[in-house]
């Protein structure tokens, strides 16, 4: 089936960074429709994007992008508008799609997806797997949105956890060396500017050679 009509359920950050994606795949503001429990964000976002707050019936896919622990409250709310065949992504770290499934029935076909921060500037890492009725097509579909935003990689569920440990909280662990790589330029005697553009394009550089140079990270330590 043909995905022209999306949906976003929470509209924070990430379901933010999901109406870019959407934009990039083609996906035209006015078959884009939002869902968020703040009436004021779902009216910023209208008036900045131009996206509806349609019911959610009309959709093909809906991306699932609200905290956690609001999965249950938040299925149980709009599962009367979740029409038969809709395909569920979501974006919900540590929640498996079988968890979902179960909460949304099974007129769904679900895609779990373990993003990590820098998508929001289009450089992100996104892990993608399929719950038991997703289609390959669905993953395709998927893909697609993802790649606009950075890289995807296609992976069993059961991995997922290792995604999360490695890619989903690798950013924060880097965050962190970068923070103490920045102060420690700094009581060398670099001012904060200096200091944040040597270390930032040292990781960037750093980061081009392990991923371009055919060389792993032991040899390019040495």
């Amino acid at each position: 089936m043909a995905i022209s009509k999306v949906a976003i359920v929470g509209a924070g950050v990430m379901g933010e960074a999901m109406i870019h994606a959407l934009h990039r795949i083609g996906v035209k503001a006015s078959e884009i429709t939002i869902k968020e429990k703040r009436s004021e964000r779902e009216q910023e976002l209208v008036t900045k994007y131009g996206v509806t707050l349609n019911s959610l019936s009309d959709s093909d896919a809906i991306l699932l992008a609200v905290k956690p622990q609001d999965l249950e409250k938040t299925l149980s709310e709009i599962g009367p508008e979740i029409g038969k065949g809709t395909l569920l992504v979501s974006l919900l770290a540590g929640v498996k799609s079988s968890r979902i499934e179960e909460l949304a029935g099974s007129k769904v076909r679900v895609v779990r997806v373990m993003p990590n921060t820098p998508l929001l500037i289009g450089a992100g890492m996104s892990a993608i797997s399929a719950g038991k009725s997703a289609t390959e097509s669905d993953i395709e579909w998927v893909e697609n949105l993802l790649s606009k935003s950075g890289a995807t990689l296609v992976v069993n569920e059961d991995l997922m956890d290792a995604v999360t440990a490695t890619s989903g909280s690798g950013p924060a662990y880097l965050f962190g060396f970068v923070e103490a790589m920045i102060e420690g330029a700094k009581r060398l005697g670099l001012d904060e500017s200096a200091a944040k553009l040597l270390v930032s394009q040292t990781m960037i550089g750093a980061a081009k050679m392990v991923s371009e140079s055919g060389k792993d990270a032991k040899t390019l330590r040495e």
